[in-house]
């Protein structure tokens, strides 16, 4: 049976104080949260200590927007997997289609912060989707097909056990488009048929209240990987409670 898995990716967002307001409000929405339900936050790195004082003894888990793509520490302005756990993270987010699109990460790239990420013993949740360009010209899974075999070219198939990954189109990100359920599943089930390992996958792409059930419903979509809403207490809570209750076999 595979546990439901809503990630918050705050983004570049927050403050001191929004970060404690929105961490009291979520540590007592989610007290009722049950096992069959694994929330995560992601703020910016900067926040992850005092969100790991926050959270402690709840059923809130951390992860990290980013991680180096290398173990080597002369690596100006970067940070380990080896450093993030220290500080309590469990997840990282790999290969957002921001990074890609503005920063300029490759496959190739994504594919070497996966590695390191697990090698630091950090779960990556690898995220790949196509852009609306490239769903027009009729290329989505040709596109999402490459992203997943450039990873799995350099850690070999075995390593995606107990993984993450998030589809997220990218038309879909901070638009307020959202893929059909049945267009989701479609590419979730496609996913699935690649990797022949146990795994996860959620959906990401303006995913709401009012639509995260309809989503969670389908047989291959796991959970959620939440922008906008998760920096709202009762509306990530939400989430997490409509996938309460949810099982996936």
């Amino acid at each position: 049976m595979r546990k439901f898995l809503v990630v918050g990716n705050w983004k570049m967002n927050g403050s001191k104080p929004q970060v404690t307001n929105l961490l009291q409000s979520l540590t007592s929405m989610l007290q009722d949260l049950s096992p069959s339900v694994e929330s995560v936050v992601c703020p910016p790195n900067i926040y992850i200590d005092q969100v790991s004082q926050l959270v402690k003894s709840t059923n809130i888990e951390i992860g990290s927007q980013n991680v180096a793509c290398s173990q080597i520490t002369a690596f100006t302005g970067e940070i380990s997997p080896v450093m993030l756990r220290e500080f309590g993270c469990k997840y990282v987010i790999i290969g957002h289609s921001e990074r890609r699109a503005l920063l300029g990460e490759t496959d190739e790239l994504v594919a070497r912060k996966f590695a390191v990420a697990l090698e630091g013993g950090i779960t990556p949740i690898l995220c790949v989707g196509e852009t609306q360009e490239q769903q027009l010209a009729g290329q989505s899974f040709e596109v999402v097909t490459r992203q997943l075999q450039a990873v799995i070219a350099v850690v070999g198939m075995a390593a995606f056990k107990n993984t993450v990954i998030a589809y997220e189109p990218v038309w879909a990100i901070g638009t307020g488009l959202t893929a059909t359920p049945a267009q989701a599943q479609q590419m979730h089930q496609h996913i699935r048929s690649l990797i022949d390992v146990e795994i996860r996958i959620v959906y990401g792409g303006s995913v709401n209240s009012a639509n995260a059930a309809a989503l969670f419903a389908e047989a291959d979509i796991d959970g959620g990987l939440i922008g906008g809403a998760s920096l709202k207490a009762q509306d990530f809570s939400d989430i997490c409670h409509i996938a309460m209750g949810m099982t996936k076999q």
